[in-house]
């Protein structure tokens, strides 16, 4: 699946071109590079993307329990929808106020021991979201499930590139990522699946009336499963882990050294972090973060909702969600692809924003042709899944050391995180069936997401091409300390 490419890659390209002092044979053959990444790939995108998948159901399956009863009994039908709308935002204030240290304590841990503990963690909040009976048991759930994910979404950038080079983590980043599309697609499917069955009394216009608690169980227990299997199966990094023999661990150390040689391991260096703090464009790149997630939040909370208002029933509503997600999952992959080939993020990141914006604007200004606004859910699920899969593989390079990337990364997302809080609040039911509010506002902020990617990608450029001019180009492949400067080091050059 990941090895179709049949030119030689930049990175084989820098892999045949380094030698030892002594002018000696090449670390690695590019036969040998290949078949390690194919064994790194088989062990860890199974189950790295399998976890994003139960993670993101669980996180986002309040939409799909919206219209099984979970607000008639447990919100005691919401009329203004303000309750649910807190319900659904208190994830995020857990999840934003812990992103941070979370990932930066990640470094100390084997990932194994790190990753799994998360996965458990939200397994159990989620399955005991089945278990609440008003406004209080259910936000206390969400605040949980919150601290838990916390220390996994952050992390899987920063673990990835433990492994994968530049040129080999758009693509991964697309996989991993691409399962919240997945998830989309497959709560919709599942929550049509339980409503169709039928679990309890039965509620006229809602179901089964344990249909919503059922579904918090399927979609809960099997993440605290996988988090088990993750302790056991899970690579540590690549210099401890045993999944590698020792000339796979040599040939993994040496691609983890290509283009940088920073700080590794079990260690945090503390000026890095005062550089992340400082660094304008990880609060540029929050930005675009934000922007996408708040179409992110609004899109995987209220897309059933917004499907119903198109004259759909609730079960064929919970149906209809899925095509568009399946369709996001496979353009984030392609794009993904695309970006890593011609070795660019900013105007990738750009133009999927730009078709987000372009489905919210379809959305607005199209109120009665439901074919037409059936496809502007098309494009807001494609861009925006596609932005945000690309703009992590964009941050994950581009600040230089470790330490860094275990701040900068958690950083955008943190500040991206509040625009998902936003998200939340701007389709009261009020609002419907227009909701004229929440995609004037996704709209503005896609837009203004695709402004920011061409800022960063300018800057990119211009740097890159002043450090050619002061310092010279880099040898394809050379080690570049950024030890003491990270991304600021002279022979460091960014992806644009």
């Amino acid at each position: 699946m990941l090895d179709e490419e049949k030119r030689p890659s930049c990175d084989e390209r820098e892999t045949n071109s380094t030698s030892d002092a002594g002018g000696n044979k090449p670390v690695a053959t590019s036969d040998e590079e290949k078949r390690l990444v194919r064994k790194l790939d088989r062990r860890i995108l199974p189950i790295t993307c399998l976890l994003y998948l139960f993670a993101y159901l669980d996180r986002t399956n309040l939409g799909n329990a919206r219209l099984q009863g979970l607000v008639e009994e447990n919100l005691g039908g919401d009329p203004t929808g303000i309750l649910f709308n807190w319900v659904n935002s208190a994830f995020f204030f857990s999840y934003i106020i812990c992103q941070i240290p979370a990932t930066i304590i990640s470094k100390l841990f084997p990932p194994s021991y790190w990753i799994a503990g998360a996965a458990i963690g939200w397994g159990i909040c989620s399955t005991l979201m089945a278990t609440t009976f008003n406004f209080g048991s259910l936000m206390a759930a969400r605040i949980g499930l919150g601290v838990f994910e916390a220390g996994f979404g952050p992390a899987i950038p920063l673990y990835f590139s433990f492994f994968y080079t530049r040129t080999e983590m758009g693509l991964r980043m697309a996989y991993w990522f691409g399962f919240a599309a997945v998830a989309g697609a497959f709560g919709g499917l599942i929550a049509f699946g339980v409503q169709q069955v039928g679990y309890g009394p039965y509620l006229a216009g809602i179901g089964g009336e344990w249909d919503w608690k059922v579904l918090f169980l399927i979609e809960g227990i099997p993440a605290l499963l996988l988090g088990v299997l993750t302790f056991f199966a899970l690579p540590d990094r690549p210099e401890s882990t045993r999944y590698l023999n020792a000339r796979e661990k040599e040939i993994e150390l040496e691609r983890m050294n290509r283009g940088t040689s920073a700080d590794v391991g079990a260690v945090v260096n503390k000026e890095h972090i005062i550089i992340a703090l400082l660094d304008w464009r990880i609060y540029t790149g929050g930005m675009i973060y934000f922007g996408v997630n708040c179409a992110l939040a609004s899109i995987s909370a209220f897309l059933p909702t917004i499907i119903e208002t198109f004259g759909y029933t609730n079960a064929l509503a919970q149906l209809l969600t899925v095509p568009p997600y399946a369709v996001a999952a496979i353009v984030l992959c392609l794009t993904s692809y695309t970006s890593d080939r011609i070795q660019n993020r900013g105007l990738t990141v750009a133009g999927s924003c730009a078709v987000g914006a372009i489905g919210y604007l379809l959305l607005l200004t199209v109120p009665n042709n439901v074919h037409v606004r059936y496809f502007a859910v098309f494009c807001i699920t494609s861009g925006t899944y596609t932005a945000i899969g690309l703009i992590i593989a964009w941050f994950a390079h581009n600040l230089g050391s470790e330490t860094k990337k275990a701040t900068g990364i958690p950083m955008f997302m943190a500040i991206g995180q509040c625009g998902s809080i936003l998200g939340s609040h701007i389709y009261p039911s009020t609002d419907g069936p227009r909701y004229i509010l929440g995609f004037a506002v996704s709209c503005g902020l896609e837009a203004f997401a695709t402004i920011c990617a061409l800022v960063l990608w300018v800057s990119y450029k211009y740097d890159n091409a002043r450090r050619d001019r002061e310092y010279g180009r880099p040898d394809p492949g050379a080690n570049v300390d950024t030890s003491e400067l990270a991304d600021k080091a002279p022979m460091f050059r960014y992806m644009a």
